[in-house]
């Protein structure tokens, strides 16, 4: 698998935000076929975009976020959840993007990235004339430091979560001055989507780089938007790149808004209301946390007040994560208890309204790895009180657990719920709540038992080798350490034969099931709710020299290069 770049390559990229750590949803999480026939209001596969006609340039959009960003962008050192890199991806971009696979990834700030014979060698290519946001030049010379930042051998960077990305790079080197050579410890044939890393891995200006006490606030990027004020827990002003280097497939200059300005507003309510009554134009929504409030927005859309683009494609899954390091959960009894006593179908018909998937792994429809029979369990109350009798007997314990999740009211309905079912079979349950950067603290930390969570978007499953390697991986926040899990993952990530890879990331589904190191709820449906003045979230029209497709999933967000206004 080949990872070229031509002329009729995609230029575009309509979702590069993942979030690396965020809010999720508790383990009763909802499911069912993504809607029913009954439900009147459902978007399907509408874009909102179908009759928008051509982009024009010029206008501002004002976007709601779910969270701030406290601890700025310094990329390398940065904690950013979705909201957090909304806004990256507005300043930054990286070397490659999906395809409309999910699982391959292309050129991007990149012209070309091309491996060895054995994948321990990568030659990346750079794009000439593309220019950071300061003047100044992207060039192999930068692109060799930021990669040493993010993997901790610049002098002035200190990542604590990015590290374990690059654990596998020897070495990186200058060929030339638009070429940089990569040289792995070991084979590594899907490293391309690790320069994306779900779209964390922006490219910052060597001046940001080098800004030892500014960093996370000097913000230099290549990509469409630049920052020109910030206030903390009130604004992010963003204004137009007018140098920057992409264009649309009728060569029309991106971006096209001259004005972003983001808004951190955590209650799901109040962005719902700022959007209805114009104070803000845009936000985005999982079934996950806000499945009433989707159904409401369908209505609103069939109704023609708003606009809204809504997906299930390249799913990320809804789980409650275990931490394996601690009691109760580093025993596999009791793991597998406090699966099986949720009792999914229920809650879906009870807070889930039929919107989302139930999930059966981290690997959704269409992803490499997924199995319609994964052997996932769960749903099974009686078994689950035989298993909290013997877990109790074996370790002379109480099974007891403080679940912790974000305060946001769907969620916290979803959790309560959890906690009868937990409680139904011999589970005493304590629930406490925070806010969502000081919940990703206590997940880096490993100060929890069990947390809402939410992540392992359809991409290729290497971009989970962070997520879930052992030997002291400091981004396996759930802290187990599998032998078999590890050998599976080192499998994947060397095996250049799609075939045989497939059947590796279906073995390792397999083994994270049985042993239960997650409960995993369902996949998310994303929904981007905005101004019916506003277009082109994704899938509205082909952007690229030859017209090809782009990734049309929501669970990274869209690309606001593309985001326009009607005049």
């Amino acid at each position: 698998m080949l990872h070229r770049n031509t002329a009729s390559k995609r230029w575009t990229f309509r979702a590069a935000l993942l979030l690396v750590v965020s809010l999720a949803i508790a383990a009763c999480g909802g499911g069912g076929s993504g809607g029913s026939e009954e439900d009147a209001d459902k978007a399907g596969d509408t874009t909102g975009d179908e009759n928008a006609g051509d982009p024009v340039a010029g206008g501002k959009a004002t976007i709601a976020l779910e969270a701030e960003t406290g601890n700025g962008w310094c990329l390398p050192e940065a904690r950013l959840d979705i909201a957090g890199i909304q806004v990256a991806r507005s300043i930054y971009d990286t070397l490659t993007v999906p395809d409309e696979t999910g699982s391959n990834f292309e050129p991007f700030l990149a012209e070309s990235v091309e491996p060895n014979a054995d994948f321990t060698e990568w030659t990346i290519k750079i794009r000439d004339g593309v220019k950071f946001s300061d003047g100044s030049d992207l060039t192999a010379e930068v692109v060799k430091n930021n990669l040493d930042a993010y993997r901790g051998k610049y002098p002035t960077r200190h990542p604590d979560l990015f590290i374990f990305v690059f654990n596998n790079v020897k070495d990186t080197s200058v060929v030339d001055p638009l070429t940089v050579k990569v040289t792995m410890l070991k084979p590594w044939s899907s490293f391309p989507s690790q320069l994306f890393s779900s779209g964390r891995l922006g490219m910052m200006g060597q001046a940001q780089l080098d800004d030892v006490n500014g960093c996370a606030e000097n913000l230099i990027g290549t990509g469409p938007f630049t920052m020109e004020s910030r206030r903390l827990n009130s604004y992010d002003k963003l204004k137009k790149n007018p140098n920057y280097w992409r264009k649309d497939d009728k060569g029309n200059q991106l971006p096209y808004l001259d004005e972003i300005e983001f808004r951190p507003i955590p209650e799901l309510q109040q962005r719902a209301n700022g959007l209805a009554s114009g104070e803000i134009d845009l936000f985005n929504i999982s079934s996950l946390t806000g499945s009433k409030q989707i159904k409401n927005l369908r209505k609103q859309f069939k109704d023609g007040k708003i606009n809204l683009t809504e997906s299930q494609d390249f799913a990320e899954v809804g789980n409650l994560m275990l931490n394996t390091s601690k009691p109760p959960f580093d025993n596999a009894t009791a793991r597998e208890a406090a699966a099986l006593a949720v009792k999914r179908k229920d809650a879906n018909a009870i807070l889930g309204f039929g919107i989302p998937t139930l999930a059966n792994g981290p690997f959704a429809p269409g992803a490499v790895g997924y199995l319609k029979d994964s052997g996932y369990k769960t749903d099974d109350p009686e078994a689950a009180k035989k298993l909290v009798q013997q877990y109790e007997q074996e370790t002379g314990k109480k099974f007891e657990v403080v679940i912790t999740a974000v305060q946001e009211t769907e969620l916290l309905k979803q959790i309560d719920l959890t906690k009868q079912y937990w409680e139904a079979v011999g589970i005493k349950v304590r629930v406490t709540t925070l806010d969502q950067s000081a919940l990703i603290d206590k997940a880096v930390a490993g100060e929890f038992e069990a947390i809402t969570w939410r992540n392992y978007p359809g991409l290729h499953p290497d971009t989970l080798y962070v997520w879930w390697y052992g030997k002291g991986n400091p981004i396996n926040f759930s802290r187990f350490d599998d032998p078999e899990v590890n050998r599976l993952l080192d499998e994947g990530r060397a095996e250049g034969d799609p075939a045989k890879q497939k059947q590796i990331y279906e073995d390792l589904n397999k083994r994270m099931n049985e042993q239960h190191y997650f409960i995993w709820t369902s996949w998310a449906m994303w929904d981007v709710p905005r101004a019916k003045e506003l277009h082109q979230v994704v899938g509205a029209r082909p952007v690229g020299t030859d017209g090809s497709n782009d990734y049309t999933g929501l669970a990274l967000g869209f690309d606001p290069a593309l985001l326009w206004r009607e005049k």
